[in-house]
């Protein structure tokens, strides 16, 4: 079994899904989002297997979601995956990816339903 994690190792529930995983036995492919930001066709196809839209996938409460104004309901999806691209401090984490499916681990037992 295949297992990815966008992973943000700041953040207190990303370490806690990567542990959870981990316990289990499960080696996974880290991705330091943060350093190595998914493209638009990677986003893209993490929004269709997490069955989500481009703003629910987004950190409203992050700086750059009000800098850059992408509180307007106007802006198309393009924009807002090219926005969360640019900054990836934008993307809701962690994000595991396995047999095709996605979820996010918020809570991290959340990704246990992919697994």
């Amino acid at each position: 079994m295949s297992v990815r994690i966008y992973h943000n190792n700041r953040c207190s529930k990303s370490r806690s899904t990567l542990a959870l995983l981990e316990e289990r036995g499960i080696v996974c492919d880290v991705v330091n989002y943060l350093d190595t930001p998914p493209s638009s066709s990677e986003l893209m196809q993490l929004l269709d297997m997490l069955g989500m839209t481009p703003r629910e996938l987004m950190r409203t409460s992050e700086a750059e979601y009000s800098e850059l104004g992408l509180d307007d309901p106007a802006l198309d999806d393009t924009t807002l995956i090219a926005a969360m691209v640019s900054h990836p401090r934008l993307i809701e984490r962690p994000i595991v990816v396995s047999n095709g499916k996605a979820a996010i681990g918020r809570p991290p037992e959340a990704v246990l339903s992919i697994l």
